[in-house]
């Protein structure tokens, strides 16, 4: 019990960091192509650290195959943290952390399409639930954060993160039997190599204050959170995993609100309420009455 509730208080504690990211993405002041490059830099060096004390780097054995496997999951997650970095300043840090979690929907779709998964009916309501709450958020575009087209392309980006993210973990999950540590720690080094090209590296020195946020961004919200949640997720029933998995998207919320007064309207609250209930109820499996038990091709 004592193991469970450290394990509760790391997964609080990664979910709480993760919520904040978005404020130091946008203090930094740099392009997001830019913040992820630093971020994959510390994070590299952050889990390179953690590698070595943990020792994962002397037990571990990875083939050609897996290798390959985990550098196009770097690309991926690479293409999602940019995607969601740029949503911000188009929309909102809340709206689109908000749609960022129609991840879930992604990944079912990806596991219909290439792993021959099942569709249950409730998973389809619970589709049709978010993408209801999706059209509201669409909607709401007036709401004073971004008008017009600006504000549609923010979603759509987040939209696109979410897929990439699923694209990740739908990669991640064929690779059990490599350490987590060391996956983070070679996609790390993929989105260095890859980003470096496209990298203003004058303008940091320009915004004052830059080199901390992305320091904090890189070890903290990449290295510390990584190293918490993988801890978390060994430690707790992924039931309670997925219960804590939503204070990122509330503490999000919460800091868009307070730092930078971009409170939620009453339509985008309703939609936002719509997706996290939806995905709640995919990570938990709720049924939508008895047509939970049936399946469709």
């Amino acid at each position: 019990m004592k193991s469970q509730s450290r394990g509760a208080l790391e997964m609080i504690s990664a979910m709480v960091i993760s919520g904040t990211v978005g404020w130091f993405v946008i203090m930094s002041g740099q392009a997001p192509e830019a913040v992820v490059f630093w971020r994959c830099l510390f994070g590299a060096l952050a889990m390179l650290v953690t590698c070595l004390v943990l020792g994962v780097l002397r037990r571990s054995v990875i083939s050609a195959r897996q290798f390959i496997l985990v550098c196009l999951g770097g690309v991926a997650l690479i293409l999602n943290w940019v995607l969601l970095f740029s949503a911000y300043k188009h929309s909102s840090i809340a709206i689109a952390t908000v749609v960022y979690h129609v991840q879930p929907f992604m990944l079912v779709g990806l596991g219909v399409l290439f792993f021959a998964e099942r569709l249950s009916v409730a998973k389809v309501g619970w589709l049709l639930l978010a993408f209801a709450g999706l059209m509201l958020i669409v909607s709401a575009k007036g709401s004073g954060q971004a008008t017009g087209a600006d504000y549609v392309l923010g979603v759509c980006l987040a939209l696109a993160s979410a897929f990439f993210y699923a694209v990740a973990a739908a990669i991640t999950k064929r690779l059990k039997d490599l350490p987590a540590h060391l996956i983070v720690l070679i996609q790390m080094v993929v989105g260095v190599l890859v980003l470096a090209p496209f990298v203003d590296f004058g303008r940091v020195n320009t915004v004052e204050g830059a080199w901390t946020y992305l320091i904090i961004i890189g070890v903290v919200h990449t290295g510390l959170m990584s190293t918490l949640l993988y801890s978390a997720i060994q430690k707790i029933p992924t039931a309670l995993v997925g219960a804590l998995s939503f204070i990122y998207p509330i503490v999000a919320i919460l800091v868009d609100w307070v730092a930078f007064a971009h409170p939620l309207s009453a339509l985008q609250v309703i939609g936002a309420s719509a997706i996290l209930l939806a995905a709640a109820g995919m990570n938990f499996g709720w049924s939508l009455g008895r047509a939970a038990s049936q399946e469709v091709a």
